[in-house]
Parts: structure tokens; sequence; C-alpha cells
């Protein structure tokens, strides 16, 4: 741990972009906000506290009404704003007692461009109310010009009922010796993502880390690479490890040291291994799918000449 500590740094005052360079700030996000450079970012991922009473290493956040939380959510909103470029694009992570609150400040600010609803495949049952088994994603800009790189984020999907044209060539997808697949273009509604669990490689113990998957999509789909990703809220490090995986420029704050450790501990990992599961040859993949990628990957490599991707290689649209 003393290792991973002497990485982290500490502000005492406004600094240059430079500073703060793929760097993790050990500080509460309210002490240091002012202290940030102004038009830096290129991309701005939060995921807050959501409304709801939860213990995080011995810190508990406590719900609210919305309107409480609303405040709240717009006493530090109102002021990272200002960090953003002119062409930067904003996600916002939140469950159903929050997203209103979070949808009403942000188009104060903003422009509200779309809510994605991601499925989290695991979750508690529940006897008298629905399973609360999804959460919200609210993507915005700051301005009409924007980066959007719809081709790096297309999902490749397995084609069910093939349709052929009148000759007989397949028709929007595909025949592989793998299997016949399209590629789709991607959604507001994300059903192919893990929740990280014990056996994942990017498992930690925080109780609400999002998967390396999630945040590929959004740095692909929302940024360029040698681009800046800003992570108020970073948790065990997860917005800043795909974003280096990835190759752009990161920025974290956290307030928990045991956080911030996990994260410096997983930004060394990405020295030796760049893999983002689920993402695969510049291409996202279904859940469940690792034999199918298997096979295709056995059958690239057989073919002389034919040179295979590294995992999380860029794809940008043309």
């Amino acid at each position: 741990m003393a290792f991973y500590e002497q990485k982290i740094i500490h502000l005492d005052g406004p600094v240059a972009k430079e500073t703060i360079n793929n760097k993790t700030i050990c500080q509460d996000l309210f002490e240091v906000l002012d202290w940030l450079p102004s038009a830096f970012a290129d991309l701005l991922f939060i995921d807050p506290p959501y409304n709801l009473t939860k213990s995080f290493n011995g810190t508990t956040h406590r719900k609210r009404s919305v309107a409480e939380y609303g405040q709240w959510f717009e006493s530090w909103f109102a002021k990272i704003v200002r960090t953003l470029k002119p062409t930067a694009s904003v996600y916002i992570c939140g469950d159903w007692r929050s997203c209103a609150a979070i949808h009403l400040v942000a188009e104060r600010y903003l422009t509200v461009r779309n809510r994605i609803t991601w499925e989290r495949e695991k979750g508690r049952g529940a006897r008298s109310n629905w399973k609360n088994c999804s959460e919200d994603i609210w993507f915005c800009t700051v301005s009409e010009n924007y980066v959007f790189n719809s081709d790096a984020v297309k999902t490749r999907r397995r084609v069910i009922a093939p349709y052929r044209d009148s000759e007989g060539n397949p028709k929007d997808w595909e025949k592989t010796d793998g299997g016949n697949y399209r590629f789709s273009y991607p959604s507001n509604l994300w059903t192919d993502l893990t929740v990280p669990f014990w056996s994942m490689p990017e498992n930690t113990d925080h109780p609400t880390q999002k998967p390396e998957k999630l945040l590929a999509k959004i740095i692909l789909a929302s940024s360029r690479p040698g681009d800046w990703v800003l992570d108020p809220f970073l948790g065990s490090g997860t917005a800043s490890v795909v974003a280096k995986k990835l190759g752009r420029f990161y920025v974290g704050i956290e307030v928990d040291a045991k956080y911030c450790c996990l994260a410096e501990k997983r930004l060394a990992l990405v020295e030796h291994d760049k893999v983002i599961q689920g993402y695969s040859d510049g291409i996202f993949w279904e859940r469940n799918s690792l034999l199918e990628q298997e096979r295709i990957s056995t059958a690239k490599e057989t073919q002389p000449g034919l040179p295979l991707l590294l995992a999380g290689t860029y794809r940008e649209s043309r």
C-alpha cells in the first residue's frame, strides 16, 4: 500500500493541467474543485454517490429527498463544468432514485442528448417490488460541436435468422468460420455488460465499481487518442484505467486513500495488460461469447498474412 501511496497527489492551490496529467488526486472534490484548470477536459465521466444510503469503506452517504439530492449535485456540478472544453462530452451515472434530479440539473448547464439504460445482471430479488437490475447514464455535451465515433462502438451480434438478397448474398451480416454475425450501431440500451465479480481480473472490493467495458464504450465513442478524461468520483479507478488502456490522458479525484491506492495498483498493471473483458480486436462482443471470440481468433491465426489487432485497439470513425 505504501508504494502506491507515493504515486497519489494532493493539491494545495491552483494547478496547470500538466501537474495533474495521468494523476490520482486523493482529496475531497469540494476541496480541489476551484483549483482545477479551466477548459482542459475532453470527456467528463461522473459516477457520484446515488441517492440512497450506502457505505464506502466506512464513509456513509445517506438518502435525501429528490430536492435535497439535486441541491447537493448542483453544488459541485455547476463548478466542474468550468473544466470542460467547448467540444467536451459528459456522462453522468444514476439510478431511478437519482435520475430525475440529475436530469434537471444537467439541462441547466449542458445539452442533454440521451439517456442510456444498462442492465445489471446482479441484484437481489424483491417480494413486493420489481427487482432493481438497471442503471442510467445521461449523455450530455457542452455544445453542438462534439465527438461521437459510432463506428468505434458497434456491437458484434450473432445472426439468428440470416436474411439474404435476391442473389443469395448475406444482407447486413457476414458469414465467418465462427458463425454468422452483424455489426449493430450502438443504441441507448446496453445489455452486454457484466458487473465485475470475484473471478474477473478487474474486480475490486469497491461496492459500486463499473465494468471496464462500460467505460470503454464511453471513451471510444466520445473521445480521441490523446484526449483528456476527468473522473471526479474515481472510486477504484476504472475510468483512469480504461483511459490509459485506450491511449487517453486521465485525471481522477477520490477522497478515500484506500481506493486511490487500488486505482494506482490497477494503473500499474496496465503496463503489462491492456485487455478489456468483452472488447477485443476492436470489437464489442455480447456477454458469454468467449468461446466464439476464441474460435474467430484461431481462424484468423491460420490465415497467413492477416495481422491480429491488439486488444483494445482504437477504431476511429470515418
